[in-house]
């Protein structure tokens, strides 16, 4: 797995240059894109998420597009719209900011609900259907989405079957002090991001894909993953446990993970550092228990204690 290493260290460490102090969630980016997954990135404004993208964008040398998400954009405006031509007499397909590499869709919850089917039908199918007529989308393809954890006025939250659609939910939080200050000093005088160059052929990722594919996951870790599944569905505190898809993501990110620091096996580890950012957004509190504090978070926590590996099978 020298190859996918080698790939994704080229991107971290230039990504780093621009974003500073992250190097797990940049990681974690470069395992979704691996995955041929996309990302909710949570944070707080003014926290990175745009610089995080563009700078994946720029290291991949992949072309990068962002839509800013209001309640008045129409699912045509991200997929794209067949015009007249009076000249010709005919109807010319024009296509959205969709039909891109890497797309931001920046504050995805202020989007109205057809709004957010249309993008999120695309990532689920990797095409998108105009007039009847269905046209793929251009590979790779990744979608980051944003949205702010704080501010709900004006709205539109994600149904849970579309929050199901994303391989991960990150967050990058707030730099510490000593990150902060590098920060500062380097945007200085120019903002890095200009100073960023192509370090990877980001086409070659498509290879890279098929090569996570061929990591080893023992038995005993696939039923592991099967054992955290089942041990959500009849946890009393939930009303929704993990669904098939969501174990499917919890051990396809194991095996880019893997790949990405160099191994050619899953490790139980792995599985455990995974679980909160591919899981926990998949999983639905009962509201009583909401009521006593209790948070999809610290449930997936006591799930992973109680939940016994039985390594004695390896």
């Amino acid at each position: 797995m020298r190859e996918v290493q080698e790939f994704a260290s080229q991107v971290i460490e230039n990504v780093e240059r621009v974003i500073v102090g992250k190097r797990a969630a940049i990681e974690l980016m470069v395992v979704a894109l691996l995955c041929e997954g996309h990302v909710l990135l949570e944070d707080v404004p003014g926290s990175g998420k745009t610089m995080l993208a563009r700078s994946m964008a720029v290291s991949l040398g992949l072309e990068f597009k962002r839509v800013q998400c209001t309640p008045d954009l129409l699912p045509n405006d991200i997929t794209g719209v067949s015009i007249f031509n009076q000249k010709s007499g005919e109807f010319e397909f024009r296509p959205g900011p969709i039909f891109v590499n890497l797309l931001l869709a920046d504050e995805i919850n202020r989007a109205t609900p057809r709004t957010q089917s249309a993008l999120l039908e695309a990532m689920q199918e990797q095409q998108v259907t105009v007039d009847g007529v269905s046209r793929s989308l251009p590979r790779p393809f990744f979608v980051l989405a944003t949205q702010n954890p704080i501010e709900y006025e004006g709205t539109f939250p994600l149904p849970e079957a579309q929050l199901d659609r994303f391989l991960m939910r990150l967050s990058l939080g707030y730099p510490a002090p000593l990150e902060e200050r590098q920060i500062l000093v380097n945007l200085w005088r120019e903002h890095p991001i200009y100073r960023l160059t192509k370090v990877v052929d980001g086409r070659g990722v498509l290879q890279l894909q098929q090569r996570v594919w061929d990591v080893h996951v023992d038995e005993t870790l696939q039923e592991y993953i099967v054992s955290l599944a089942a041990a959500t569905r009849s946890h009393p505190d939930l009303a929704l446990g993990i669904s098939p898809r969501g174990s499917l993501a919890l051990f396809k990110t194991a095996q880019a993970l893997a790949a990405v620091r160099g191994r050619d096996h899953v490790l139980p580890d792995d599985i455990k550092y995974l679980a909160p950012v591919t899981l926990t957004h998949r999983l639905i509190v009962h509201p009583e228990a909401e009521l006593r504090g209790r948070t999809p978070k610290v449930i997936l926590q006591e799930v992973l204690q109680r939940t016994p590996l039985d390594l004695g099978q390896a």
